[in-house]
């Protein structure tokens, strides 16, 4: 039998007070929302909010569990919140080459990778909440 190896993360969709999205730049991906796997022996909430502070420099209140979207052939579960910014200023890492809160319309335009637009946007309308999509 083969043991399973699966990856799991946490993102976070995080929504200012002017109703303004929270995107990084990745040097692979383009935009996106921070989010990352998650280590051993921390929960789902810890690594959204660590990953969070790491990529963007934004502190984080997590506000809502949205749901999972999981990738069957690569075995990747990618958990994703609801979060507020409460502290911490803009600042890119060695994982993000941009970081910036963009007007929600404008922040969608610039997602471009794969089905990362429909997660946001998925997140975005609560009343799908709690969410599985499996691709």
């Amino acid at each position: 039998m083969k043991i399973p190896k699966h990856i799991v993360s946490a993102a976070t969709i995080v929504v200012n007070d002017k109703d303004e999205l929270l995107l990084i730049k990745g040097p692979r991906r383009g935009w996106e929302m921070p989010g990352g796997q998650v280590e051993e022996g921390e929960s789902l909430k810890e690594a959204a909010i660590r990953e969070t502070k790491e990529e963007s420099g934004i502190d984080v209140e997590i506000t809502k569990f949205c749901g999972i979207y999981q990738n069957v052939d690569r075995s990747i579960c990618n958990t994703l919140f609801l979060a507020k910014p409460i502290g911490g200023v803009p600042t890119t890492s060695s994982e993000s080459l941009e970081v910036g809160f963009f007007p929600i319309e404008q922040a969608l335009e610039m997602v471009t990778w794969k089905n990362f637009r429909q997660r946001i946007e998925h997140c975005l309308d609560e009343s799908t909440h709690p969410f599985y999509v499996e691709f």
